[in-house]
């Protein structure tokens, strides 16, 4: 997958930008609140999710302007393809020419992985980011997960309310067995699929990793439930997950909670055999969150059979000069886009392009 052309109008603080990419690595460069993380935020937002950043569409619109206009121009395997897509009072989204019911309806149709240091959590902070990060990347390849996610969600939220009423009567213990089941079956749809996307990521990470770490470090990703061996089939992780229920069920009545199943469990990311968040420096814990994406970028292509296009935004930074050298030119066969502040990076790119950005309009470097 490739983007041909960009054109923003009236986007944050750019008025008018016209940018068409190299077909391999795109250096975004400039000093600080010029824009570059701008425009991979413009790019994102045509895989169908919101901004990155958590910004309100409002905000994606300049200061004194009504609306925000975006195209992109871009190629998959089949054929090539033009989006566009309008901020402001009426929300529009069109592709190829028709309208969409939502921007949502671009999910699917243009593959893009984003690194940004927000996801530096997924190293640095608490399991909820790395719970989220496999739920995102399951639900956009497996429909079938979204659903069980939800309503795993939808019987939890009512089993802890069930908890808390438990005192009324006796009889609730009844309507808790039903509960209990529901939950350890859609408990073990979700673990089952996390498990094989978590063993998957960790093959690609892995031979990621000695890359970048010119195969000084070892990296190895595991999912806290998954122990050594095959892969249970659903069914014999119902029964584990319903065992497990049952033996924390005095600890939920005491503490009015669920406190066992798979809203409770995390990844383990370890580096040489020890903790990444504990341990790692914080270049390692910025290498570590790379991989992370770029093995989900792999993940995609092999579901997919196309190969996503790869945003990092600030991803130099930190990152000593061989990390930096492998980011520039190691990472073969996609199109990747960039952003960094020093200019002396741009001069170890040994293929690709580079722009400069300054005051929210970008300018071709010459080769």
């Amino acid at each position: 997958m490739k983007i041909d052309s960009v054109t923003l109008q009236n986007y944050r603080n750019a008025e008018t930008v016209n940018f068409e990419p190299g077909e391999g690595v795109n250096v975004i460069y400039g000093a600080n609140a010029q824009g570059k993380t701008n425009i991979l935020e413009a790019m994102w937002l045509f895989t169908g999710c919101k901004s990155f950043r958590g910004a309100r569409d409002n905000e994606l619109i300049k200061f004194g302007s009504d609306t925000a206009k975006l195209s992109l121009a871009f190629t998959d395997s089949a054929r090539s393809h033009y989006a566009e897509l309008t901020l402001g009072a009426q929300k529009q989204a069109f592709l190829n020419g028709v309208a969409l019911e939502s921007q949502a309806e671009f999910i699917g149709r243009f593959y893009a992985v984003i690194f940004s240091p927000a996801h530096l959590a997924l190293i640095q902070d608490g399991p909820v980011f790395r719970r989220r990060f496999l739920d995102t990347a399951l639900c956009e390849l497996r429909p079938r997960y979204a659903e069980y996610l939800a309503r795993y969600r939808r019987t939890l939220v009512q089993r802890n309310a069930l908890l808390k009423d438990l005192y009324l009567s006796a009889e609730l213990y009844d309507v808790l067995d039903n509960y209990d089941d529901v939950l350890a079956r859609c408990a073990a749809a979700v673990v089952y699929e996390r498990i094989g996307y978590t063993r998957l990521l960790s093959e690609y990470c892995k031979e990621i990793y000695s890359g970048i770490s010119e195969d000084t470090e070892s990296f190895s990703v595991v999912y806290s439930r998954d122990a050594a061996g095959d892969r249970k089939p659903p069914e014999e992780l119902y029964r584990e997950e319903a065992e497990r229920l049952k033996a924390a069920r005095k600890n939920d009545v005491l503490f009015k909670t669920t406190t066992v199943g798979p809203h409770r469990d995390d990844l383990d990311i370890r580096l040489n055999g020890v903790s990444a968040r504990s341990y790692g420096s914080q270049g390692q814990q910025r290498s570590c969150a790379l991989v992370l994406k770029l093995g989900e970028s792999e993940i995609i292509k092999r579901a997919t059979g196309e190969t996503p296009v790869m945003l990092l935004d600030d991803v130099m930074s930190e990152l000593d000069e061989k990390r930096q050298d492998y980011v520039l030119n190691h990472i073969d066969n996609r199109q990747v886009f960039l952003t960094c502040c020093d200019p002396s990076q741009v001069l170890r790119l040994c293929k690709g392009r580079s722009f400069l950005v300054r005051n929210g309009t970008l300018k071709p470097e010459e080769p």
